[in-house]
């Protein structure tokens, strides 16, 4: 039996590179990265394409090969969809050890930056309101899939990592071994799914109850609950009609700018006047996540998450209604508030600290650092004094996933 390495690109080579005679468990990691990774039905280890600090990180995972093959195309479908998952990178068969013993299947993932799992999150200083954006990021995450046609069937904490994105969460897909995709979603495969993730997100932080990790005075139950009202709440303004007012005439760009507010771009609608009722129907045909980030990246090429894009949108559109009139074309102003805004306040981050959060995130923070300050002090205390406190008082304490950091 020979080795056979199905995967994309260049990263072919690095993982080629890795030690696959050696049964997964017993290779070395970093307790670093360690700490960083959630709970499996496998055996998994995250590892470094190479000894460089700053080299890719792989997730990677043991398990069948019928299974690993499967999950290697789902994952890139939905990457090619544009869903929130991780990359795959490689399925690795025929491994042996140095006896010539077979060894089981791999599937290698890039590991997602600055992610966090939730046992990390949750065994934290977290408050109610962190456990209620984690709530809302995974019932997004769900939406967003079914969206797509895709059924999870096992839709859990353990199976999702979370990324800080302003003042909330984002939740991304780790394992889709379970899920399939359809043309469309009924809703009856829906239900099935929320059950699912009902009873997986209420076993889960029990677990962690009884255990003593979870922060006092949360409800398992509650918890749970808050993931399939949140889902049902989001599933009902993306795809149910509304009935609005024929008289007002900005009742239709209202309802547009609804669901652009909660992150979904409204590709194509339906608006018919309901003679039952005596008003317009408004109802959404096609819609696509990331409405802000699509249009930050439009005008600014900065790649973020969505809640990020809409603080830094609100900071660059602030800075544009101050521009002298006649004002010039948008991306001109978005290249100089990147210039003059962006960039000045990135930069002044020294050395030993840079890695420890990403750069949106760190904005988005320093642009609530502001507020802050400005509301002790009774003044705005201005966006550069707001950042050197910020780099001083509070990112020397921050220490997201997913990166190496000088000096640790």
């Amino acid at each position: 039996m020979s080795l056979r390495i199905t995967g994309l690109g260049e990263e072919i080579a690095a993982v080629t590179g890795l030690p696959w005679e050696q049964p997964l468990e017993t290779w070395p990691e970093d307790p670093n990265l360690a700490e960083k990774r959630g709970i499996s039905r496998h055996i998994v280890r995250l590892v470094r394409a190479s000894d460089a600090p700053d080299s890719e990180i792989y997730a990677v995972k043991e398990t069948v090969a019928e299974f690993a093959n499967r999950e290697y195309r789902l994952l890139r479908q939905l990457v090619h969809l544009g869903a929130p998952s991780v990359a795959p990178i490689a399925v690795v068969e025929g491994r042996t050890d140095t006896s010539g013993q077979e060894l089981p299947c791999a599937l290698a993932t890039r590991f997602l930056p600055y992610s966090l799992p939730y046992r990390v999150l949750l065994s934290g200083n977290v408050t109610a309101h962190d456990v209620m954006t984690m709530a809302n990021a995974l019932a997004l995450l769900l939406v967003r899939l079914h969206l797509l046609g895709f059924w999870w069937g096992d839709c859990s904490l353990s199976n999702t990592l979370f990324r800080r994105d302003a003042e909330g969460f984002a939740a991304y897909l780790v394992d889709a071994e379970t899920g399939e995709f359809q043309k469309t979603l009924t809703a009856g495969q829906r239900e099935h799914d929320l059950d699912i993730a009902h009873f997986n997100v209420a076993a889960e932080l029990e677990d962690l109850s009884l255990s003593g990790v979870l922060y006092p005075g949360m409800d398992p139950i509650r918890a749970s609950d808050a993931v399939i009202k949140r889902y049902r709440r989001l599933w009902a303004a993306l795809k149910e009609p509304q009935l609005l007012d024929p008289q007002d005439r900005h009742a239709v760009e209202r309802a547009m700018r609804q669901l652009q507010d909660l992150g979904f771009a409204v590709e194509e609608v339906s608006v018919s006047l309901d003679g039952e009722h005596h008003a317009l129907q408004f109802q959404p045909k096609l819609v696509a996540a990331g409405y802000h980030q699509a249009r930050l990246r439009d005008i600014t090429g900065l790649e973020t998450e969505e809640l990020q894009a809409k603080r830094l949108l609100a900071s660059f559109d602030r800075y544009r209604s101050r521009e002298e009139p006649p004002r010039g074309p948008i991306d001109v102003s978005a290249r100089k508030w990147l210039r003059e805004v962006f960039h000045p306040i990135i930069a002044l981050v020294p050395t030993e600290h840079q890695g420890r959060i990403e750069h949106a995130q760190l904005f988005h923070e320093v642009l609530e650092h502001r507020w802050y300050l400005s509301e002790k002090a009774g003044h705005d205390v201005g966006l550069v004094f707001a950042a050197h406190s910020y780099i001083s008082e509070i990112l020397p304490f921050r220490r997201d996933s997913g990166v190496e950091v000088g000096g640790e």
